[in-house]
C-alpha cells in the first residue's frame, strides 16, 4: 500500500483528489494539506510515498515546497497537480525531481492512469535485481516502454490497439462513439481514451453545445 499526502489549497478539490485516491488499488491518502508549510510538516510527520503537489498555494509555490524537500535531503515522489500551464512550472516540477505532472481540470481516470503508471516504474525498480535497457526505458520512458501499450490494470492491449485504430480511422471520437466502432461499452471505451490522453498519445478537444461539453478524442500530432 502506498501512502499519499494531498496539497491543494481548495478544500473541496482536495477533498475530492482524496476521494479519488482511495478509489485506485495500491494507494490511501494519508491525509491532506491546504498550505506549503502543512505539506512540509505533514510530509515530515507521515513520511507518505508520494505527494499530489499543487502547484499555486497561499503561503509558497508548490515548486517551492518541492525545493525545500529536496534541499533537505527528502526525496518522497511528487506528482504536480495543477491548472499551471507555463512551460518554466513545467520545467521547474522535472528539475526539481517530480515524477509527472497532470493539469487540472481532469476526472478520475486521467489519475488513476498516471497512479497506476507510477505504481508501475516503482514496482519495476524496486524487484530489479541489476539493470538493463527494458528498465531503464521503463523508468525513463524510452522506446521500449511505449506509454501507449502499458495499461492500467483492467485494460487489455489488444483492445487497446483497436482503440487507438479506431480513433485514427476516424480521425475523431466521443467515448460513445468510440465504443460503436469498437464494440466495447461505453464506461470500458472512456477509461481507454482517458488513458492514452493521459500518456500523451492522444489529445482532447471539448465540443460546446447544449449542457456539458463533449469529450472528442483524436490522435495526438
Amino acid at each position: 500500500m502506498r501512502d499519499v499526502l494531498v496539497v491543494d489549497d481548495d478544500f473541496m478539490v482536495a477533498e475530492i483528489h482524496r476521494r479519488f485516491v482511495d478509489r485506485v488499488a495500491g494507494f490511501r491518502a494519508v491525509g491532506v494539506a491546504h498550505t506549503g508549510a502543512a505539506a512540509l510538516t505533514a510530509t515530515r510527520e507521515l513520511r507518505p510515498q508520494l505527494l499530489l503537489l499543487d502547484v499555486y498555494l497561499p503561503d509558497m509555490t508548490g515548486l517551492d515546497v518541492l525545493q525545500r524537500l529536496r534541499a533537505g535531503g527528502d526525496r518522497v515522489d511528487v506528482i504536480m497537480i495543477t491548472a499551471a500551464r507555463e512551460l518554466d512550472t513545467v520545467r521547474g516540477a522535472l528539475d526539481g525531481g517530480a515524477a509527472d505532472y497532470l493539469i487540472k481540470p481532469f476526472e478520475f481516470p486521467q489519475l488513476e492512469s498516471k497512479l497506476e503508471a507510477y505504481s508501475s516504474r516503482a514496482d519495476a525498480l524496486q524487484s530489479a535485481h541489476g539493470v538493463d535497457q527494458h528498465l531503464v526505458d521503463t523508468l525513463f520512458g524510452g522506446p521500449s516502454a511505449a506509454p501507449a501499450k502499458v495499461l492500467p490494470k483492467g485494460l487489455g492491449a489488444e483492445t487497446g490497439e483497436l482503440v487507438l485504430a479506431a480513433v485514427r480511422d476516424a480521425g475523431e471520437v466521443s467515448a460513445a462513439e468510440c465504443a460503436d466502432l469498437v464494440g466495447i461499452s461505453r464506461v470500458s471505451a472512456r477509461r481507454y481514451l482517458e488513458h492514452y490522453l493521459s500518456v500523451g498519445a492522444l489529445e482532447l478537444r471539448l465540443q460546446y453545445g447544449v449542457g456539458r461539453p463533449e469529450r472528442r478524442y483524436r490522435v495526438a500530432g
